[in-house]
């Protein structure tokens, strides 16, 4: 069940990426033949995306590349981009949803976040676009997380797990081994804050960055369907196994796990504390791994340092082949798009452009299927590859698949716990009271 949500959430990914390139407006130079009827008269898709070149410079420039191409093949057609980080993004997509203003072609995520839209019919069905075999380049089952009733709105662009990141150089320096068990962890926790290191880089003024790090220990605490499950109201966020989870994070926030003002911080904040050797761990999603392996910007002395390891087991509790993660951003166009013929074909070149190109360019695991044989891979691509194809389930992020009110709440509830606003018993009761209530 969760590993059909995290490809669901990986189409959608797709479906945004396809977005993305529509409204960049660049001018290109390559790609297929778009399929639109262009006029005399030049018409603009309105492309809205959320990977500034500040701080996603790979998926930036594949993104203005594939739009060139689009452009470059439909002279008649113009892109205009709209480039914002992730939270600003989310917060002005609320808002030109209210006067039902959104843009073309945009990103969204799968699953909760989707349903007001869906349900303000915002986003138009894609299902014409999957047709003549563009639903045969998804990996099976990833355009699923972006389908109601038989309708699919999104079309994701990628698939992701969150592993823990770590400094090889720092771990050497004070003999620490990859932890597998909790235990182990702590201990690697508690060397690094006696030798003056910041342990673990965290930017929870986002607060989905802190959800991983409770959504792990409730899979290890209690099994990977159990956060779901209460989710799902097939279970309850009351259960023993969520709240111990919950006492969990204060304790590593007792033992000065994470770096100092860790609320106030944002994640890319955070980011760059662990990428300027300032913390030794840094637990995000596979869709920074370009950062660790192909992006030029980053010193090749620290992405030569970088590995990864999976969230260790709690008290023998816990399979390590269980992840968070699930599939990203995915494209929509908008229902009442003045262009919509040419969005939707546009979406359509964007998928099949970005498979291939992100993994070449980007180190980029796509949702859509690619060729990897002739593309030299970094060895952590490859390894996280491995994980993913070895991997016993992938619980989808916990805000991703609560509707938006229940994961503003969860968010706002995450923040609270980490700055010991709030005991883990109401952290779980004011859940539990907000998925009740949504029955």
């Amino acid at each position: 069940m969760l590993k059909n949500k995290a490809v669901v959430l990986f189409a959608v990914l797709s479906f945004v990426l396809l977005v993305l390139a529509g409204c960049s407006g660049s001018g290109g130079e390559d790609g297929e033949s778009g399929g639109s009827e262009a006029s005399a008269d030049q018409k603009t898709i309105e492309f809205m995306h959320l990977w500034p070149e500040g701080s996603s410079k790979d998926h930036y420039e594949i993104v203005n590349k594939i739009v060139s191409q689009y452009e470059e093949k439909n002279p008649g057609v113009k892109v205009d981009l709209e480039i914002l980080g992730n939270e600003q993004y989310k917060e002005k997509l609320k808002v030109l949803s209210s006067s039902n203003q959104l843009p073309d072609v945009g990103m969204t995520w799968a699953a909760g976040f989707m349903t007001p839209y869906i349900e303000g019919d915002l986003f138009a069905p894609l299902n014409d676009v999957l047709k003549n075999g563009l639903k045969d380049k998804f990996v099976p089952g990833t355009t699923d997380a972006y389908s109601f009733d038989g309708k699919t709105y999104g079309l994701p662009l990628e698939l992701n797990i969150a592993p823990i990141f770590y400094n090889k150089a720092i771990f050497d320096e004070y003999g620490l081994e990859i932890p597998k068990t909790y235990d182990e962890f702590k201990n690697v926790v508690k060397t690094l804050h006696e030798n003056d290191i910041t342990p673990i880089a965290l930017g929870n003024k986002d607060r989905w960055t802190g959800s991983l790090w409770y959504m792990y220990l409730a899979d290890r605490i209690g099994g990977s369907k159990t956060i779901t499950k209460a989710i799902n109201r097939k279970g309850s966020f009351e259960d023993p196994a969520l709240i111990k989870a919950a006492e969990e994070i204060q304790n590593l926030v007792e033992m000065d796990a994470f770096n100092e003002g860790y609320n106030a911080l944002s994640d890319q904040e955070a980011k760059s504390l662990f990428m300027n050797g300032q913390a030794a761990m840094y637990l995000i999603g596979s869709w920074d791994l370009p950062n660790y392996t192909t992006n030029e910007q980053v010193p090749q002395e620290f992405r030569d340092s970088v590995g990864f390891f999976n969230f260790p087991t709690v008290n023998g509790n816990g399979d390590m082949n269980s992840w968070v993660g699930g599939p990203g951003v995915g494209l929509f166009v908008a229902q009442n798009s003045d262009v919509k013929s040419e969005a939707k074909d546009f979406v359509s070149f964007f998928v099949k452009k970005w498979g291939q190109q992100a993994v070449a360019d980007a180190g980029v695991i796509p949702a859509t299927k690619a060729d990897t044989s002739s593309v030299d891979l970094p060895q952590m691509y490859i390894d996280v590859l491995d994980e993913l194809n070895k991997a016993s389930n992938i619980t989808l992020f916990a805000d991703v698949q609560m509707p938006p009110d229940v994961a503003q709440i969860h968010l706002d509830a995450i923040q609270a716990l980490f700055g010991g606003e709030m005991t883990p018993e109401k952290f779980v009761k004011l859940q539990e009271k907000a998925l009740a209530e949504g029955e």
